[in-house]
Order: C-alpha cells, then sequence, then structure tokens
C-alpha cells in the first residue's frame, strides 16, 4: 500500500512512511522528525511511536483501517482502540472488511460518526470468484506432500501458494518441497520482517515458484499470477476460505483452488460448503496416484513427486543451505586422494622416480635452537 501511495503522491512530492514492527527504530525515528504526510503501519509500531511521543496522532484528518476483520482476528482490537483515542473526533474514518462479522458492526458504531455501509459488489455476487476453477480432495496427511509436488508441476501452473494451518507445518512443508528439488520459501509468524519481505520478493520475482504460508499471508497482500492455490488442511471457517483461494483469479485472470480436507475434518467442510453453496458436499478420495488428480489439474502422465535433477533450478543446492537466521552454514571440506594431482605437483603413482624424492622434513624449535638437528647430530 506504501508503495501505491508514493506513486499516487509523486507529483505533490507526498512523503509516505511505513511503519511496521521487526525492524530497527533509528530510521522510523529519523523520518518522523523531519515530518510526513502519509504513515503506514502495523498497529503494535504505531501505539509504540506514539507512546514513546515520536508520533503525534492529535492532528490526523485521515484514519484508514484496512482489513478490518483481519485485525481483529489477530488480537489488534486493543491496540486499535487506543490509537483511535489518541485521534480527534473530528477525523474522517474509513473502515475496510471483506467480511462485516459482529465486532466490526460494533466497532463502527462505537467509533464512526453517523456510519455509512458501501458494498463493492452486485446483488447477484458470489462468495466465491467464478474464474476460479475449486477442487476439493480428501487426502491423507502423509501424502500430501507428494500431492503438492505433483500439483506444482502441472501445465498451466507458474506460481503456487500452499496455506498451512500452523507455523511449523508451513516451514516443515517448505523444507519438504526444497529437498524434492522445487524452489520453495515459506512465509510465517516465526520469521521476522526482513525475511518476510525477502520470501515474498523472491515469490513476486519468480526466482521462487512455490510460497508456503500461514492464513499471515491471506490477505493485505497483492501477488500477480497465482496460478494456483492449494489448502494443505482444511480452512477454519468459511471466511478463511475465501480470503485464502482469493489470492488467485484476481484482476480477471483465472485461476486453480485445490483444498486437501483430511477425514477428521470432512465435517467442517461439509459447514463450510453449505454456507458458501458449494457443491463439494463429499470430497472424492484422493491420492498422489489416483488417475482423477491427473485429468482435473492437467498434470503430466508420469510425473513424479521430486524433480529431475535436469529440471531443477540452478541455485538449488544453495538454497538448501539458507538459514532463516542468517547466519552462515558450514560446508563439509572434500579430501584428495594422495593419488590425486594437485596443482602442478605430479602424482604419486608407484614405478615413477619423482615419486621416490625426499620429503621435507619439518622443524621443530624449542626456545629459539633447532631440536630436529640437535636429535639429528645425536643419532
Amino acid at each position: 500500500m506504501a508503495r501505491d501511495l508514493e506513486l499516487a503522491g509523486s507529483r505533490l512530492h507526498t512523503r509516505v512512511l511505513t511503519i511496521y514492527g521487526g525492524t530497527g527504530y533509528d530510521e522510523q525515528l529519523s523520518a518522523l522528525k523531519k515530518g510526513i504526510d502519509v504513515a503506514v503501519g502495523t498497529p503494535g509500531r504505531l501505539l509504540d511511536l506514539a507512546n514513546r511521543r515520536a508520533l503525534d496522532l492529535s492532528h490526523i484528518e485521515v484514519l484508514v483501517l484496512d482489513e478490518a476483520d483481519e485485525m481483529l482476528d489477530l488480537g489488534f482490537l486493543p491496540d486499535i482502540e487506543k490509537l483511535l483515542a489518541k485521534t480527534p473526533p473530528s477525523r474522517q474514518s474509513l473502515l475496510f472488511s471483506a467480511t462485516m462479522p459482529a465486532p466490526i458492526l460494533a466497532l463502527a458504531r462505537a467509533t464512526l460518526n453517523r456510519p455509512v455501509n458501501i458494498r463493492a459488489e452486485g446483488a447477484d455476487a458470489q462468495a466465491t470468484v467464478p474464474d476460479i476453477t475449486q477442487f476439493v480432495y480428501q487426502a491423507h496427511d502423509l501424502d500430501k506432500p507428494e500431492v503438492v509436488a505433483r500439483i506444482a508441476q502441472a501445465r498451466d501452473a507458474s506460481k503456487v501458494m500452499v496455506f498451512c494451518r500452523t507455523k511449523r507445518a508451513a516451514q516443515r512443508l517448505a523444507d519438504e518441497l526444497q529437498e524434492r528439488g522445487f524452489p520453495a520459501t515459506a512465509i510465517h509468524g516465526d520469521l521476522n520482517q526482513i525475511a518476510r519481505e525477502r520470501s515474498l520478493k523472491k515469490f513476486r520475482a519468480g526466482t521462487v515458484t512455490i510460497l508456503v504460508a500461514t492464513d499471515v499471508a491471506a490477505r493485505g497482500i497483492d501477488i500477480t499470477g497465482v496460478s494456483h492455490v492449494i489448502n494443505y488442511e482444511c480452512p477454519d471457517t468459511d471466511a478463511t476460505y475465501v480470503h485464502r483461494i482469493g489470492r488467485t483469479g484476481r484482476a480477471g485472470h483465472t485461476g486453480v483452488a485445490v483444498t486437501l480436507v483430511d477425514w477428521p475434518d470432512v465435517t467442517r467442510w461439509k459447514v463450510i460448503n453449505k454456507t458458501l453453496g458449494l457443491d463439494f458436499e463429499t470430497p472424492v478420495e484422493t491420492y498422489s496416484s489416483s488417475p482423477h488428480l491427473y485429468t482435473d489439474l492437467d498434470i503430466p502422465e508420469g510425473t513424479r513427486g521430486r524433480l529431475p535433477r535436469s529440471a531443477r533450478p540452478p541455485r538449488e543446492a544453495r538454497s538448501r543451505r539458507e538459514t532463516t537466521s542468517e547466519g552462515g552454514t558450514r560446508r563439509r571440506r572434500r579430501r584428495r586422494s594422495p593419488t590425486t594431482p594437485q596443482g602442478d605437483r605430479p602424482s604419486s603413482t608407484g614405478g615413477s622416480e619423482e615419486s621416490t624424492a625426499p620429503r621435507r622434513r619439518r622443524r621443530r624449535r624449542r626456545a629459539g635452537v633447532d631440536v630436529t638437528e640437535s636429535r639429528r647430530n645425536a643419532e
């Protein structure tokens, strides 16, 4: 959002500052001292700077709260209320939300003056985008990495986003896909802001074609060209399902959404299916070797869950050695065989006169005296 605002206000010389946690304060404090026109940030860091008296919110004219429902789900409601209390009552407030649950309506009525609800959709709009082709499969948890690896090799697969329920599951799946030869990366809450931005930058540029994420990336991140979205587990709610698959099929493009449902989650999926009015009440039992998986998703026949060596990216080995802590990785040093020629030295093969040349003796010194020569004289 900050980049869009900078581009829109470039001719007006609008000063835009992005404020978020996980980074140092120095640059943000320096920019605030010089003065800014627009501040785009997360509630926690904005409140922190306001409590430090580095950010004055008493002259705010327009307040925008984007992805309001997601902020409430993530527990930002107390911080938002404290921020609102620091702004003047005469401000203009805008709340953007894909869904309008009861807490959002209560917040709007409590903090806004004569709020107006505007729905940016038609009367016959559906919960899911018609340009997204949806598939729902009942899959075993141990077979899911193999299924994801084969879907990533579909003929029309360009960028694939895989959503996991937990941070540990997301990182584990990303590591396993890398071991299988796929250029994959993860984004979740255990990564700092710099690591998240690096992963998103690689995914946008196409250096990495598979992004494994938790719901932290399901909203508010606009990535173009996502061809496939895979729900590694059944989403918790229908709203989560809609937001996840909404990462594809954007701006008039088509997309594919695949949901893998475990056996214990069938009942939960039936509730989501009924709420959204979908036609997948009973998911089809599917394995990585099921013929309909290949035909539904246009996967080439004979595809396996590991990329062949010839199809792997040239820097795959280096990517596997990268760590999220930015620490260096140790490489195992290869020992050279004594018969292997080194530089201009000839190989020590038998029968050669050069191989019988006397070896250089190591000299030992003790208190400045050559001990080796003394021993030789004594002998």
